[in-house]
């Protein structure tokens, strides 16, 4: 690449071209490792693979081949990524191709740690069926069972949204108020001092007696545990906004809206979003509590009623679809997080 195609057409170096002329030329023995690292998926999921096919189950296996095929696709996905990600990069586009580079070594754990678990599961039985169920058990009955999955799954996610977001908002109001007017934090931050250290599982008891619905009572378990962290976290953002960046505008002749909103809040951003991710592990946790102790319908309720059966396949299966939604929804807050705080790093070219 000549020195003119790393240039953008406005003449300046965007930050993968600068990253680009920084980096080194790797040796040949540096080629050969990175290589190793990207094929290493590859061996690891086909080891998973004949470890599931060679090695005889020690109990019954019930249709065989579903974590087989689940397997077999994982391994095909990371092939077409990794093909498609060195296309990018012959194109000169290398940023898919280094975010596979990073990833790969956690792929490759990934696909040992479930050769791992279904050697100890139902190979060997060191881990005891069927109260901890091999990966096969637990695909079986998330299919066999999706329905009632699916209808929990979306009034987990409805629950959440709601005792979420409520909180928040309410958070976001509190948090704003009292970080910018010492009046109001007089008054309110006796009541965040005192509600703070209560844990969310001692309100479901109260939730149960007072709420006249248990799902209003779980909505506003989750709500009170995302407004404490989004309120604390706004009101000290906007408490450690430098003060002359307030009279500088003052000086300009803002008024008190926009020493709000164009001042204080945008400073205060980067804590209010930790806040808000903050929150959402508080409302994770809120929300299996009370699902498992009071609502009836949910995946905590629908895990807590699949023990009280016995089936462990089942409970598994639920506790997966918890990890990936939450999972999911943590990427999402952390993309937000980055899109709104990229001035940070300074946009891309």
């Amino acid at each position: 690449m000549s020195h003119k195609e790393n240039i953008s057409v406005d003449g300046k170096l965007t930050r993968q071209q600068l990253k680009e002329l920084e980096t080194k030329k790797m040796t040949p023995l540096q080629k050969f490792f990175e290589l190793v690292i990207m094929i290493l998926p590859l061996v690891c999921g086909i080891i998973a693979i004949l470890e599931y096919k060679l090695i005889p189950d020690k109990s019954m296996n019930n249709n065989p081949n579903t974590y087989l095929w689940v397997l077999v696709g994982l391994v095909i996905a990371y092939n077409v990524y990794g093909w498609f990600s060195a296309y990018r990069r012959v194109k000169g586009d290398k940023s898919v191709y280094e975010k596979l580079r990073f990833r790969a070594p956690l792929y490759s754990a990934l696909f040992l740690l479930l050769a791992f678990y279904d050697y100890m599961t139902i190979k060997t039985g060191v881990l005891t069926q069927p109260f901890v169920p091999c990966m096969n058990f637990i695909l079986n009955a998330a299919i066999r069972d999706y329905k009632m999955i699916l209808e929990c799954t979306v009034h987990t996610l409805w629950l959440l949204f709601l005792g979420y977001t409520s909180g928040v908002v309410l958070g976001l109001i509190t948090g704003i108020t009292c970080g910018y007017s010492k009046r109001c934090r007089y008054w309110v931050d006796p009541v965040i001092k005192f509600l703070g250290p209560i844990p969310t599982s001692t309100w479901i008891p109260i939730m149960m007696v007072v709420a006249s619905s248990l799902f209003g009572g779980a909505v506003f378990i989750i709500a009170l545990g995302s407004w404490f962290a989004v309120t604390v976290a706004s009101m000290t953002g906007i408490s450690n906004v430098d003060k002359d960046y307030f009279e500088a505008a003052r000086t300009l002749g803002a008024t008190g809206r926009q020493l709000v909103f164009r001042v204080a809040i945008p400073h205060a951003m980067p804590s209010i979003l930790s806040g808000c991710t903050q929150a959402m592990s508080s409302s994770c946790t809120a929300i299996m509590i009370a699902e498992m102790l009071g609502v009836k319908a949910g995946l905590g309720w629908y895990m807590n009623w699949s023990k009280s059966w016995a089936s462990y396949d089942k409970m598994f299966a639920a506790l997966f679809v918890i990890c990936i939604i939450f999972t999911l929804v943590t990427k999402g807050l952390e993309a937000v997080k980055r899109h709104v705080l990229r001035w940070q790093n300074g946009a891309e070219k």
